[in-house]
């Protein structure tokens, strides 16, 4: 396992190594995060593995946009109104996603969450693997994620690459939400104030 620059040969390198199955630490705009193509059962397997996740508990994802977004999940009126006012940025939105998601990504009852990052380098990882791509922490499980390459490195060495993006903002997770009937449900408290939600379905 290396290190590589977040720059066009990392990127590349890095989306070579999703595509065969392999598993990559990257930043977002909140703490480094595991990315691991979320249509191959084996890799998101690996993710379990690498962070002792329990399983049963769904991966998040990251996209490049939200077309990439609507590819891996079904974002219905609501959900891209959210989109429009809140991404890029620390808000995931929970919504059905699609039946090309390898067992583990969605939840029971189908859902996944998802946001396209503000970090850039985030966004054009899962740009040049050409899909969404998982997003949980870089950590493993019950420990605090990694806000560095060197720290990602540190805690899951047996990861296949840290992709650099410099230190993360020190700061909250993202903010996650439901949509149930076009009201929005605060399903964990994050760098995005709920306030700002609700004020914006009223």
């Amino acid at each position: 396992m290396s290190i590589a620059a977040c720059d066009a040969d990392g990127l590349a390198r890095a989306a070579a190594c999703l595509r065969a199955g392999g598993v990559v630490a990257f930043a977002t705009d909140t703490v480094y995060g595991l990315a691991a193509d979320p249509r191959q059962a084996a890799a998101v397997t690996r993710v379990f593995a690498l962070k002792g996740r329990p399983e049963g508990v769904p991966l998040p994802l990251v996209a490049a946009d939200v077309a990439q977004a609507d590819a891996a999940a079904e974002l219905d009126a609501d959900a891209r109104r959210l989109a429009g006012r809140f991404w890029p940025g620390p808000l995931s939105i929970v919504v059905p996603g699609r039946s090309l998601l390898a067992p583990g990504v969605r939840a029971a009852d189908g859902t996944v969450a998802i946001r396209v990052p503000a970090q850039e380098g985030a966004r054009a990882l899962a740009s040049a693997l050409g899909f969404a791509i998982t997003a949980t922490s870089a950590n493993p499980s019950g420990r605090p994620p990694a806000r560095s390459a060197v720290e990602a490195l540190t805690l899951l060495p047996a990861v296949d690459l840290v992709l650099d993006g410099g230190a993360s903002v020190d700061g909250p997770p993202s903010t996650i939400v439901a949509l149930r009937d076009g009201t929005p449900v605060l399903v964990r408290a994050g760098a995005v104030p709920w306030d700002r939600v609700v004020q914006f379905f009223r």
